[in-house]
């Protein structure tokens, strides 16, 4: 059994699932599927608002394709633009993903060439009219790495702000209740979302093939933190119970995470302030000795 197949759940897919490519406008919202009239007509209609949606490539337990995170964030952006239009920038997962290199099939890119990467990306994005950019986390290996990349804004002026929308908050009335105490990497919460963006490639019954407990190899106190903390608790690179997802669980949780994307490009749009304080910032950076004290 390669995912649950029961026909009403089937219909709780059928029922949210928006095509990725269909858009409420005639434009597309796929950067790549636009052409040259049609992206300056889409960045009009966006007003300079694009997004990257950030994944990664890495194991996800025995039971889900290596690129879930980049399948996960990309399926809840599209969902997102179909309520608050924006143009999406293509396939990216040059992230931070080092505690998974032991593993097969993980991308793990040197940290300058993240940096880098995401740079000229960026830089990309706005000399082509996205002067607002939002970045959209799809993994927890990112959540130090985009704060960072967002601070490193100011080093030099810039015409655009980088925006960083994190992980989901899942903490919202109504959610299903879950079953999986260790619920970190691959297992319920993940396997579930998976479950309803791309549920052929969910493999649930090799979610029991591999243990994603806790090994508890680190004995420091939780103030302590070292690189290898990941691997010392969950070296199968797999934390939780793959096995305990329901549809339910995913098409809550993915609803969800679209409509806090929406209403964030929603604020973005309206957004007049960050890059006058920007510019302003950049003025005084200049002349520090002439800040008022």
């Amino acid at each position: 059994m390669k995912c649950f197949r029961g026909f009403a759940l089937s219909l709780i897919i059928v029922a949210f699932t928006i095509h990725p490519g269909f858009s409420q406008s005639s434009l597309s919202t796929h950067w790549e599927e636009l052409t040259g009239p049609d992206f300056i007509q889409a960045i009009h209609q966006s007003q300079g608002v694009c997004v990257l949606p950030f994944g990664i490539i890495e194991k996800h337990g025995p039971h889900l394709p290596l690129g879930t995170d980049l399948l996960d964030v990309r399926y809840a952006v599209f969902n997102a633009v179909q309520q608050e239009y924006a143009v999406v920038f293509p396939e990216y997962y040059f992230g931070q993903i080092f505690e998974a290199r032991h593993q097969p099939g993980t991308l793990a890119y040197s940290l300058s060439m993240q940096l880098t990467l995401l740079q000229e990306t960026v830089s990309e994005m706005a000399r082509n009219g996205c002067k607002k950019v939002v970045i959209v986390n799809g993994h927890g290996g990112n959540e130090s790495l985009l704060p960072l990349f967002a601070q490193s804004q100011l080093a030099s002026p810039r015409d655009y702000v980088v925006y960083v929308f994190g992980l989901p908050d899942t903490n919202i009335a109504g959610r299903p209740g879950t079953r999986d105490p260790a619920d970190m990497h691959a297992g319920e919460t993940e396997t579930s979302n998976m479950l309803i963006a791309r549920p052929d490639l969910v493999q649930i019954d090799r979610a029991t093939q591999q243990s994603g407990a806790d090994q508890k190899r680190e004995a420091l106190p939780g103030s302590v933190y070292t690189g290898i903390w990941w691997y010392a608790r969950f070296p199968n690179h797999y934390a939780g119970e793959g096995a305990k997802a329901t549809q339910e669980l995913g098409a809550f949780d993915q609803k969800a995470w679209a409509q806090q994307i929406a209403v964030a490009l929603k604020a973005i749009k309206a957004d007049d302030v960050s890059l006058k304080l920007q510019n302003e910032f950049y003025e005084k950076a200049q002349h520090p000795l002439d800040t008022k004290q």
